[in-house]
């Protein structure tokens, strides 16, 4: 039996990739490293981070302690390894790593050195004797949400897209995550969105599951907002869910960051959804904004083992993604 295990479940290490002087962030190459690094150190606090980059000795040069890290170089398009890491799974007893298919969401950008970052890796043996399965899928590890225990929770506006697959139907879709993720159940929204973002509403941008019966989304309360009507639509659709018992699910609303723009006046996918959860902390993003604080009392409320770490990640959003988006952890 397969199953993906959740993210709040142990965990060996966390992938990232840093910014460099080839990709987008070459404009303003080392205010995009700040938060990188600020999120590398989070991770580090409580377990190992792998950093691929395309210099090291450049990179470690910028870090105080390289406590936990493990810096590699390798080529890379862009540094969103949410979406082109491995996914994990457990089989029998045992890890393995898969390698799915990444087009760059959907064929908008270029994807060529990302979609080989899995196996260059596992080549230089920094996952051991862990076994990898290359997947002709295309498949992005920011599109599903996994509660340890055969559920998933997805969008149909990704993971039907024409753009991915071909666009597949839900059941053909459900097929292959039965296939290839063990699930058993597969739960959808058809609703949500946020303005900037290209990953044809990715499920860590709007909704968590942070326990096997508790998940936090965003929550938009101001009417005169654009996202108002789709985002109360996807908390109904919500509310509707059941859990593996039957029962529905608890939901946490997690506040809409006031409205962050690019210097063309595009508005920007701040989310508070973008969380990561390692072995020790929750790590989340802040964007320079009143709620901020609210979602800070939130995650302090709900992750009271775990240290509380905030980063600043409004240069991440620039670029279409923020915190959780940039990582990917393996399974211990």
């Amino acid at each position: 039996m397969k199953i993906v295990p959740a993210e709040w479940q142990k965990q060996r290490a966390v992938l990232m990739a840093f910014p460099h002087k080839n990709s987008d962030w070459a404009d303003d190459l080392k205010g995009a490293l700040t938060p990188f690094i600020r999120i590398a150190q989070a991770i580090a606090y409580a377990q190992p981070v792998y950093i691929v980059c395309d210099n090291k000795e450049s990179i470690l040069s910028m870090f105080c302690s390289t406590r936990n890290m493990s810096f590699i170089e390798i080529p890379t398009n862009d540094t969103w390894t949410r979406d082109y890491g491995y996914i994990s799974v457990e089989e029998e007893g045992e890890l393995k790593l898969l390698d799915f298919i990444f087009d760059g969401w959907g064929g908008k950008f270029d994807a060529s050195l990302d979609n080989e970052v899995n196996k260059i890796l596992h080549q230089k043996g920094y996952l051991g004797t862990t076994a990898l399965e290359t997947i002709d899928f295309v498949l992005e590890g920011g599109s599903i949400e996994s509660d340890g225990e055969g559920t998933i929770l997805t969008t149909t506006e990704c993971l039907c897209n024409p753009n991915r697959n071909g666009g597949l139907t839900k059941d053909e879709v459900e097929a292959k995550l039965n296939e290839h993720l063990g699930a058993k159940r597969v739960l959808w929204l058809d609703y949500g969105y946020l303005a900037g973002d290209d990953t044809d509403s990715h499920i860590d941008t709007l909704a968590r599951l942070v326990s096997v019966d508790t998940i936090m989304y965003v929550q938009c309360l101001d009417e005169a907002d654009e996202h108002y009507g789709e985002l109360h639509k996807m908390e109904e659709q919500l509310k509707n869910f059941r859990t593996n018992e039957g029962k529905p699910y608890t939901l946490v609303a997690l506040p809409m960051a006031s409205a962050k723009f690019d210097k063309e006046g595009n508005r920007l996918p701040a989310t508070y959804a973008n969380f990561l959860i390692t072995n020790g902390a929750l790590i989340y993003p802040t964007y320079s904004v009143p709620e901020d604080k609210v979602a800070h009392e939130i995650f302090k409320a709900f992750f009271e083992s775990r240290e509380i770490i905030p980063v600043e990640c409004s240069k991440l959003i620039e670029q279409g993604g923020s915190l959780h988006c940039s990582t990917m952890q393996i399974r211990a």
